[in-house]
């Protein structure tokens, strides 16, 4: 019987833990470990009521002799260790279309380079960031003048499917592995604080006329919880906040002017 252990946060982890956690008998497999990192909470909480075993940090998997490994949005990066620590293979589930966009924010770089489709990706892990070879991938068209977090729920429904249908062809080998370099396209790769100068919509872009790009800039930074798009103006940050016309007639756009004021 296979050993298995889980790396994962957010509710799309949860999900993908609980599919193999049901499955581990009809799999024949052995869920022996899961690592929740930060946003974990409903992984633990998961964990704790099917008595689980929670590992406390990385270093853990040096004294599981797992056979596979599953990340699922796990936001550490393993070190070559940890890798060789797992006897057979390290998925990731990555979720982006590979190799085109590596690392942060790739919902947000998406709507801002105008592509008609995307896609999620299974992958191999190694040491670098999101650079492993291609085990399954599924990809599906942007829908027109999308918001990004309607684009990255429509990635945690397309991740999920990925994940649950190629459960037990990753656990036994029915795979082939395909090299990123190896393929011919454009190639991103962005990092988590990228997507602050991004939010930032310059002056000289409003008294210009750039009325599309201030529309791609808000549709791809308006996410529900962080802090929205903005313009400054003597100093003062004033938010730009859309809201759902039900009307029918469009989006509103709203002006909030912030208190705080940037130095």
């Amino acid at each position: 019987m296979k050993k298995i252990v889980f790396l994962g946060t957010k509710n799309i982890g949860r999900i993908c833990l609980e599919d193999l956690y049901f499955r581990q008998e009809s799999l024949g497999v052995s869920l022996v470990a899961v690592l929740a990192g930060q946003r974990g909470e409903t992984i633990v909480e998961f964990c704790k009521e099917k008595n689980i075993k929670l590992l406390d940090c990385l270093d853990d998997l040096h004294t599981l002799g797992a056979d596979i490994l599953f990340s699922v949005q796990y936001d550490e990066i393993l070190k070559e260790s940890h890798i060789k620590s797992i006897k057979e293979m390290a998925f990731n589930l990555h979720l982006a279309p590979l190799p085109e966009y590596r690392g942060c924010n790739q919902f947000s770089f998406a709507i801002m380079n105008e592509d008609k489709e995307f896609g999620v990706t299974l992958h191999k892990l190694d040491c670098g960031i999101d650079s492993g070879d291609i085990v399954f991938e599924k990809r599906f068209p942007i829908p027109q003048d999308c918001f990004v977090d309607e684009l990255l729920e429509l990635a945690n429904s397309h991740g999920v499917e990925l994940f649950c249908k190629n459960l037990e062809n990753m656990i036994y080998g029915r795979y082939t592995l395909k090299s990123q370099s190896a393929i011919e396209a454009k190639k991103e790769f962005h990092l988590r604080s990228e997507i602050e100068s991004l939010k930032h919509i310059k002056l000289e872009i409003l008294c210009g006329g750039g009325g599309k790009l201030i529309e791609k800039i808000i549709r791809a930074t308006s996410m529900p919880n962080f802090e929205p798009p903005y313009i400054i103006i003597k100093g003062r940050k004033f938010l730009i906040k859309p809201t759902d016309n039900k009307s029918g007639t469009g989006e509103q756009r709203e002006l909030h002017s912030n208190t705080k004021r940037d130095n």
